[in-house]
């Protein structure tokens, strides 16, 4: 849920000297390795390997590093639930850092949660507890610090609605914690894609509710998407960004109805096609290359652009040389 300009790109900007490279395994022995594959933690099951990898499961790790990397002047790139990424064959030419900040509370009408943990495990928790405003989450695929940073949002609700404040760590190393109107909320936007901070942990304004009530509209959101979304197939979900349209419903032309106008859902590129349901979606139909994606996605654009005059915006991150 990323967007810079007309797409979000997280480029291979830099080298690693081999003698730098050397020094940061040797500090972070055992919790940093050199040429990670990425192709299995990103849901397009697409990608190159990491120059560097480090998985964090604490603010305080994740600040170290960070600190390492700025002190040496390495690229470096936040990755969550690998849900909005298109990672390149080519790889990444710096450091990846992999969130897997974990743990959530609830206290009163507020939860608390770690950035690594999965949307989904936080409506359930939330269910639980009796506590609504998040039903809304329901099957969105992507991480707690991915919903914040993209401000992840569906039938008519945000991420940025409910943020009461969150833990950051910059791109110092420096640790603080800001209330939500920092965040400078937008469509699928927020500070962070200018900034470049990364969320660690963040707490939500909820309110009380029937477990019932609560249960039967998480189903039926879940239940709404099971018929129009692929299940368990290679997918970073929605590729584009609805268009604001204030006649719209929710306020946003959906960029899925103009792709389907174009004839989207019969079209593929290689091994990446248009999902047959939602004409938004595009799916590692087997075995698609990251540029098989990035060549369709260009198609889509240049057709609804001809048609409608249109410029799409990508959702996703494009990681690497492209």
């Amino acid at each position: 849920m990323h967007v810079y300009l007309l797409m979000s790109i997280a480029s291979n900007s830099g080298h690693i000297a081999e003698e730098t490279k050397a020094d940061l395994l040797k500090r972070f022995d055992g919790r940093m390795v050199a040429d990670r594959p990425l192709a299995d933690l990103v849901t397009f099951g697409i990608g190159g390997k990491a120059v560097l990898y480090a998985e964090v499961s604490t603010a305080e790790e994740l600040a170290e590093i960070v600190a390492a990397a700025d002190d040496v002047g390495i690229p470096f790139f936040m990755l969550g639930g690998g849900s909005n990424v298109l990672v390149s064959e080519n790889g990444y030419g710096g450091l990846v850092i992999h969130n897997s900040i974990k743990g959530m509370t609830a206290n009163d009408t507020n939860i608390e949660a770690g950035a690594g943990i999965d949307l989904q495990d936080m409506v359930d928790f939330a269910t639980e507890k009796e506590l609504s405003g998040l039903e809304f989450a329901a099957g969105i695929y992507g991480t707690v610090g991915g919903a914040i940073f993209g401000n992840a949002g569906a039938y008519g609700s945000e991420t940025g609605a409910i943020l009461k404040s969150a833990e950051l760590v910059d791109r110092k190393g420096r640790i603080r914690t800001e209330p939500a109107e920092y965040f400078d909320f937008g469509y699928r936007s927020s500070i962070l894609k200018r900034t470049g901070e990364f969320v660690t942990r963040a707490k939500f304004a909820l309110k009380m509710g029937k477990k019932e009530l609560i249960r039967k509209r998480v189903d039926e959101i879940l239940a709404h998407r099971a018929r129009k979304l692929p299940q368990n197939a290679r997918t970073a979900g929605c590729f584009f960004k609805n268009i604001p349209d204030v006649k719209e419903e929710f306020g946003k032309l959906a960029a899925g109805k103009l792709l389907d106008e174009i004839g989207a859902k019969t079209m593929r590129f290689g091994d990446a096609r248009v999902f047959e349901k939602h004409a938004n979606i595009i799916i590692n139909d087997g075995k698609a290359s990251a540029e098989d994606v990035r060549r369709l996605a260009e198609i889509l654009k240049a057709k609804v652009k001809e048609k409608f005059g249109i410029e799409l915006q990508e959702e996703i991150t494009y990681l690497g040389e492209f």
